[in-house]
């Protein structure tokens, strides 16, 4: 460590006392009054330099600023007519001015409300007390690295979805702005955290199917974040698709952060052609995102996943999977164990395998004793940081650039964290998980987690060196009725407990993962979806793709 400097230092507000205090913060005591002036001088060039940075113009990346539109940026909040789910946070109409590309030319989407898009508001479906001193919501400077890109590939941004507050739910009750309701039911969850992302898109695939409900406004495609199922969650409840591709291939950058480890942004989309086409327009390296890798590839040498769905699909439809090595699909079997899968779920993923096997692939069992403890790895290795990034607004310690005007208010006065108790009681535990694990174990038991997560991450390659593609069940049950918002917190969170089960565990290890519908059941006289994962090798999220198109294929011959 240097010392830049120690001059500068009048009109401090740093006393001797402030030095004494920080020691006793770590539990230790300077003795010495000659050593205390010394650091009261250190801690004020310190300071100074803080002061000089917080002072400063701020720099937008022209990589991150807002394209050229047609028209303006102008937002506004929908009516009640045009939002009967809850689902739409803020509404617009985007369209780039000089688009570099016709992939997504005219489709409207939607994108959640934890990712920048320049000129509106982000709120991370939460209150504006706890985004602004000034309680005024804090308006985008940037757009995120996979807005620029949908806009440059001709998408038409319709607005920012309801998202849970903070995305620290897999349910859809805990926004600021209220429960988001499921397309089908009304008062029953969409999932979440991509909750308004996926009631919209769902909600638009069901009206082209013909259904006739009063949706308001919709949307034909949608992006989410996924830190522990967020977009395969919503996706799997409300009947569409939803990708969290492989970690690292689609930047991060310009969205808020849950923990930099798992965060993810996926496509969510009615079928799988429309999830290729968002992959390859999202993907690729950014060169600002520290979650990328070198085996991220550039973004003029990402897959043309549609090419590569369309071939393989032209294939199979023409001569099944005869002519070429059958697709060999391991049905894991710990994940058909976890605690609280309803039988209705259970037995319907399991079906599954005769589709599959309908369209030739080779379908066998495959154990991983150690999924079963996916959920305890994922959350020993991000609960006791968490808050630092998702409360706090904390750097990650590499070199990143966090969207600028995202600055949390930290730490909560005693009616910021009244208004989060009583909105999301998931998110304060998190906060006083983050500081009970810091006190009473330390950074030890986070790092061997982390080392944990190597280990779970081993497992899966290796089955997945005998299997082409993994299948499991997606949420462990049907969509269910939001809780009483007046409840316990236990009432509130007991419908939450294990709904990630299945799915975090490919967050911490970053394996690409889709959800896929493959059936319902009935539920008050409405047929609620029911979805399977598929979980293939990293960097070959295509697989995902094929893999499903083989169920698709199998399940259209039964």
């Amino acid at each position: 460590m240097s010392i830049i400097s120690i001059s500068g230092q009048s009109q401090s507000d740093i006393t001797k006392d402030t030095v004494h205090q920080l020691a006793a913060d770590l539990s230790v005591e300077i003795t010495d009054a000659a050593d205390a002036d010394d650091y009261l001088i250190l801690l004020r060039s310190l300071e100074t330099v803080l002061r000089h940075v917080k002072d400063a113009p701020d720099y937008i990346h022209p990589q991150l600023e807002p394209q050229p539109v047609v028209g303006s940026r102008e937002y506004w909040k929908p009516s009640d007519d045009s939002n009967p789910m809850n689902a739409w946070n803020f509404q617009c109409n985007l369209i780039a001015a000089n688009p570099t590309s016709a992939l997504l030319k005219d489709r409207s989407i939607v994108i959640k409300d934890n990712i920048s898009v320049g000129g509106l508001p982000t709120t991370l479906g939460t209150f504006p007390e706890v985004l602004s001193r000034s309680n005024a919501l804090p308006i985008s400077p940037i757009d995120s690295s996979v807005v620029g890109r949908i806009l440059s590939a001709g998408g038409v941004i319709k607005g920012s979805s309801t998202c849970e507050n903070h995305c620290a739910s897999p349910l859809s009750f805990t926004s600021a702005t209220g429960p988001v309701h499921h397309p089908l039911l009304h008062g029953y969850t969409s999932g979440g955290s991509s909750s308004g992302s996926c009631a919209l898109v769902a909600a638009h695939s069901l009206k082209r199917q013909g259904l006739d409900k009063q949706w308001g406004d919709l949307v034909e495609l949608g992006i989410g974040s996924d830190q522990a199922g967020s977009v395969r969650i919503p996706a799997c409840y409300t009947g569409i698709y939803g990708l969290k591709p492989t970690f690292g291939l689609v930047p991060y950058t310009g969205a808020a952060s849950m923990s930099p480890m798992i965060d993810h942004l996926g496509p969510i989309a009615p079928c799988l052609e429309d999830i290729a086409v968002l992959l390859k327009v999202m993907a690729g390296y950014d060169g600002l995102d520290p979650r990328m890798t070198p085996e991220s590839p550039l973004a003029s040498q990402v897959k043309d996943y549609p090419q590569i769905l369309a071939a393989f699909k032209s294939k199979i439809q023409s001569a099944g999977t005869k002519q070429q090595k059958p697709l060999r699909v391991g049905f894991l079997t710990e994940s058909f164990t976890v605690a609280g899968l309803s039988p209705i779920v259970r037995d319907t993923v399991r079906r599954a395998a005769t589709s599959f096997s309908a369209a030739g692939a080779e379908v066998v069992e495959v154990s991983i004793p150690l999924h079963s403890s996916g959920p305890i790895i994922w959350t020993a290795s991000t609960r006791p940081s968490m808050s630092d990034a998702l409360c706090q607004g904390k750097t990650g310690g590499h070199l990143s650039y966090l969207p600028p005007h995202l600055q949390p208010q930290w730490p909560l006065s005693q009616a910021a964290f009244s208004l989060q108790a009583g909105s999301n009681p998931a998110l304060v535990n998190i906060m006083l998980s983050g500081q009970y694990a810091h006190r009473a174990f330390g950074a030890g038991v986070e790092g061997k987690a982390h080392r944990k997560v190597f280990e779970l991450r081993a497992a899966y390659d290796r089955a997945l060196e005998d299997v082409d593609v993994l299948v499991t069940p997606c949420a462990p049950t049907l969509a269910m009725p939001h809780p009483d918002p007046n409840g316990a917190i236990l009432e509130k969170l007991g419908s939450s407990i294990g709904v990630t089960s299945n799915t975090c565990p490919f967050n911490v290890t970053g394996h690409p993962a889709l959800s896929v519908p493959c059936g319902g059941a009935l539920v008050e006289g409405v047929r609620l979806p029911i979805g399977l994962q598929i979980v293939g090798r990293r960097w070959e999220d295509e697989m995902v793709m094929k893999a499903a198109a083989v169920f698709e294929e199998g399940r259209g011959k039964l």
